[in-house]
């Protein structure tokens, strides 16, 4: 984690008729809860499953899991799945030694994240 918070960024773009939310920055104590926000308001547009980028998230902490969890399960209400893509060494092993990588789907790109 850097010395100074940095804000998170989300861009939306479509790939093969699906929304990719491409996440920049480090997922914390501090930039959840907007990251949260912000996946919840694009999950009310989707005719599909939310594919969440995190290929250039370097660091997320506890309260990034919490989010992604929250997420996952507000989309599962409304039918819809979340697959975390991209995950760093560091970001995938905090979800392995919590073993929520059997929780989640995890693919390593957009293209391997087939299935709703």
């Amino acid at each position: 984690m850097s010395g100074a918070a940095q804000p998170i960024k989300v861009d939306t773009v479509q790939l093969n008729g699906r929304t990719v939310a491409r996440v920049r920055g480090d997922v914390d104590l501090h930039t959840a809860p907007r990251l949260r926000e912000l996946l919840i308001e694009m999950s009310r547009r989707l005719d599909g499953p939310l594919l969440v980028d995190l290929s250039q998230v370097e660091y997320m902490d506890s309260s990034g899991v919490g989010t992604m969890v929250y997420v996952k399960r507000e989309l599962e209400k409304s039918g819809h799945g979340l697959v975390l893509i991209g995950l760093r060494p560091r970001v995938r092993n905090l979800f392995e030694i919590t073993h929520l990588d059997a929780f989640f789907r995890i693919a390593d790109s957009p293209e391997a994240a087939d299935g709703p």
